[in-house]
């Protein structure tokens, strides 16, 4: 996160004018089945939520999964892991782009001909089974007590995100599994001490995908682009229902200090 929010940019914003492809990301999907005015807002008016603060501890845990699957990529052999849960037909994917397609500023990448929109998505892993389909693997860490799970309501944003992955590489000409994996790391908080080390138990998650709602959100995002209307807040957006109670507090506020 900078050191500065800045509330209004003049970049990256949807120009109705231009013919130049307007990249939409993984996650400005995500956003706009959130929540289509925070996604106007953002795309087309230049004002984006405010930033959360980075979780450089998913991030730490991230990058050393991924050089812990790659020690295994460059040996084409299964990972101790997908042995444990079966998957001995499964190994790590080599692919001389695999580190254009984890870059978040590049990624992989279709250009939607009839929105002219360049769709992107920065993916964690991918491994291939023996059938030569690839499957898309998503690294999440967190801790708590219970098990992990894809069961929250708040998760269909993992979801979302693997079946737009799967999406990504099918129109990249890939043979895709429609099962994806999360690598969901769990710390532990019942040792007797902490002794600068933290461990975690490592759940493998299998999750079937379904690409069908991609091309319509691609569609209805271009429509919502290239309108001049707000389109009205998702009901359960807390962005929406702080901005609404604050002009209502202050409009309140001038009244009575009017008199």
């Amino acid at each position: 996160m900078s050191d500065f929010y800045n509330s209004r940019r003049t970049s990256r914003i949807f120009d109705l004018q231009t013919k130049e492809s307007f990249k939409i990301s993984r996650s400005k999907i995500d956003l706009f089945m959130n929540c289509p005015l925070c996604f106007y807002l953002d795309c087309r008016l230049g004002v984006a939520r405010p930033p959360g603060f980075p979780f450089a501890l998913n991030s730490a845990v991230d990058a050393l999964l991924k050089k812990e699957f790659d020690i295994h990529r460059a040996k084409q052999r299964p990972h101790p892991l997908m042995q444990a849960y079966g998957l001995k037909d499964v190994v790590p994917y080599e692919h001389e782009e695999l580190n254009i397609w984890r870059s978040n500023f590049k990624g992989i990448t279709f250009l939607h001909q009839a929105t002219n929109l360049l769709i992107t998505g920065a993916i964690d892993d991918i491994w291939i089974n023996k059938n030569g389909e690839v499957i898309i693997v998503d690294y999440k860490s967190t801790s708590k007590e219970e098990k992990v799970s894809l069961d929250k309501e708040w998760q269909i944003g993992y979801k979302r995100q693997m079946e737009v992955y799967q999406w990504l590489f099918r129109q990249n000409g890939f043979k895709v599994s429609s099962t994806g994996y999360f690598v969901y790391c769990n710390g532990k908080t019942d040792r007797a001490a902490f002794d600068a080390k933290l461990e975690f138990d490592i759940d493998i998650i299998p999750y079937t995908g379904d690409d069908s709602w991609v091309p319509k959100a691609i569609l209805d995002i271009k429509d919502c682009l290239m309108s001049n209307t707000l389109p009205k807040p998702a009901k359960a957006c807390d962005y929406c229902a702080y901005r609404k109670s604050a002009r209502d507090v202050q409009e309140e506020h001038k009244k009575i200090t009017k008199k």
